[in-house]
């Protein structure tokens, strides 16, 4: 992106995301601010500009003049993420880094049960990883997780107002636990309850991860 801007502006600008996403996860709408120069081109003309630009796996969706204090991240309110997992002996080849294959049955109604523990505000300290720095906190709020099957794909999404690192796939990895029958809702809870990092955690691999949508 950082290049991109380079080529039209002829200077190096600044790409301030709306958050990092685990290597290997997807961003159906990423969210960033470049501050700009000048505003001599138009937001549509920068979006075919960048795109003419940028590798094929990237692509600007929409771009917008907005107030000198916007940030992508600060002023975000919240995020959307959805994982997904396919039910089948077999993996499609399309579906390859889209989701994580679990070739065995879930019961989906408990998976759904645990689920419920994770909604509301709490210490998520225990279903978050290390990034190397301390968090200021470890307190989020999670509106609704939801958890729906289509066919073999059964999709979680989760609305919250932040999350941690790893935050996801580390609630995930344990849903899916307990829809195998190797982890009681109990434990899942009690760990939630603890705010405690604890053993023998599990995290849900990042293919299967999507940002679908910054608010703001």
């Amino acid at each position: 992106m950082e290049r991109a801007f380079e080529r039209v502006l002829g200077k190096m600008v600044r790409v301030h995301g709306a958050g990092r996403t685990d290597a290997g996860a997807h961003a159906l709408a990423q969210c960033a601010h470049v501050d700009l120069p000048n505003d001599r081109l138009s937001a549509a003309r920068w979006t075919e500009a960048l795109n003419a630009l940028l590798p094929p796996t990237i692509r600007v969706l929409r771009c917008q003049y907005v107030p000198n204090d916007f940030h992508a991240r600060l002023s975000a309110k919240g995020k959307i993420y959805r994982y997904r997992i396919w039910l089948a002996p077999v993996l499609p080849p399309f579906e390859y880094r889209r989701a994580w294959h679990v070739a065995r049955l879930l019961d989906l109604k408990m998976l759904k049960a645990a689920a419920r523990c994770f909604v509301g505000t709490n210490d998520f300290a225990g279903f978050a990883a290390n990034r190397g720095k301390p968090e200021k906190s470890t307190i989020r709020t999670i509106y609704s997780v939801r958890v729906r099957q289509k066919g073999p794909c059964v999709t979680i999404e989760f609305d919250g107002d932040g999350f941690l690192y790893k935050m996801v796939r580390l609630i995930v990895g344990s849903l899916v636990k307990s829809a195998l029958g190797k982890m009681r809702i109990e434990d899942v809870a009690a760990r939630l309850n603890s705010g405690q990092v604890g053993a023998a955690r599990f995290a849900a691999p990042a293919e299967g991860l999507f940002l679908v949508r910054v608010r703001y």
